[in-house]
């Protein structure tokens, strides 16, 4: 199966990525000089090269569910990382049990019985029905904190040109960082490829790892929100990948984002300036550690993005790998502030 679709379709909710990291140590060991897993969880691969010590960061977890009490009506949960509750309605689960899966669908009293919904959906309202009662599943070894999961369902949109499924968040880093691993075996720029856990909920993973690393300087590869149905759109599917300039909470490098700029212009590669007020990324406490550390983010745009029906653009995804290959295949330079 696609790499890309396989890391889609494993479950990793944030702090039980472990079936996501064992399949991309599997895929990029071939072609990187050592990987290890550090004491937080995150996996850390290393290609040898030359110039300066670059770390490329993506992560692995994605918002999820868990158990947050087992009541007589179904299964009430509790959020990992942000959902909108209504795009939960629906949606079929698998609740984890001993080793084993339940399965369950996403509902709430009104809809269960037919009713008019009169108000937001809020998280607390949402029942996970498994057919079970509550002595079965305690049985079957369901309890207080076991994970949720989303089920996985991948399709494609516009005759194959867009790809439709969970977890793009950032699934699609990993899968970039794997396909930039492959490119540039043993070859180029020293190149850290760090795969992180529990960003979704705190930024935590990124943080840990900077520490035993200390690179030059710093790229997350993470997502972003598309604003394709503004007036004044800057973050559109199928328009190239996106170079973050400001966030909620950092401002990114100007050194790193000029090297992408003229990378960009120099191999005709499309790319998105994208300034938004909301959400970051592992790039915040990266670039925050250590004394400080230049750093920045690149990614593609997402429509429906923290939901089980985000949608990609397959040539963002392309032209984003290209732009890292291009980037990265010389000795990497220091980045002057």
């Amino acid at each position: 199966m696609d790499p890309l679709k396989r890391l889609i379709e494993l479950p990793g909710p944030s702090g039980d990525e472990w079936r996501v990291r064992d399949f991309i140590k599997k895929e990029i060991s071939p072609h990187v000089d050592e990987v290890y897993k550090d004491k937080f969880g995150n996996l850390i691969a290393h290609c040898k090269g030359k110039g300066a010590k670059v770390m490329l960061v993506a992560h692995m977890d994605e918002i999820g569910l868990m158990v947050r009490n087992i009541e007589p009506t179904g299964i009430s949960c509790s959020e990992i990382g942000g959902f909108e509750p209504v795009s939960l309605l629906g949606e079929t689960v698998e609740v984890e049990a001993k080793g084993k899966f339940i399965t369950g669908i996403i509902t709430t009293k009104e809809m269960a019985n037919d009713e008019p919904i009169k108000k937001a959906v809020k998280m607390s309202d949402l029942i996970i029905d498994t057919g079970f009662s509550k002595e079965e599943l305690l049985k079957q070894g369901v309890e207080i904190g076991s994970y949720i999961h989303v089920h996985s369902r991948i399709t494609t949109l516009r005759n194959g040109k867009l790809l439709v499924g969970k977890a793009l968040d950032d699934r699609i880093g990993c899968y970039v960082l794997l396909e930039v691993a492959k490119r540039l075996k043993k070859r180029g720029s020293d190149i850290y490829y760090v795969f992180t856990v529990q960003e979704e909920i705190g930024l935590y993973g990124g943080e840990t790892s900077v520490y035993g690393l200390e690179p030059d300087w710093a790229i997350a590869i993470d997502t972003t929100s598309t604003d394709d149905f503004s007036d004044q759109a800057t973050r559109k599917i199928g328009h190239g990948p996106c170079l973050t300039i400001k966030d909620a909470d950092m401002i990114t490098n100007r050194c790193i984002n000029d090297w992408f700029k003229a990378v960009a212009k120099k191999n005709n590669i499309p790319l998105q300036l994208d300034i938004s007020d909301f959400g970051t990324t592992d790039a915040l406490t990266i670039s925050v550690s250590k004394g400080g550390i230049p750093c920045t983010v690149a990614g593609v745009a997402i429509r429906n993005i923290h939901t089980t029906v985000g949608i990609v653009s397959l040539h963002d995804i392309q032209y984003l790998i290209q732009l890292l290959e291009e980037l990265l295949k010389q000795p990497a330079k220091k980045c002057i502030p």
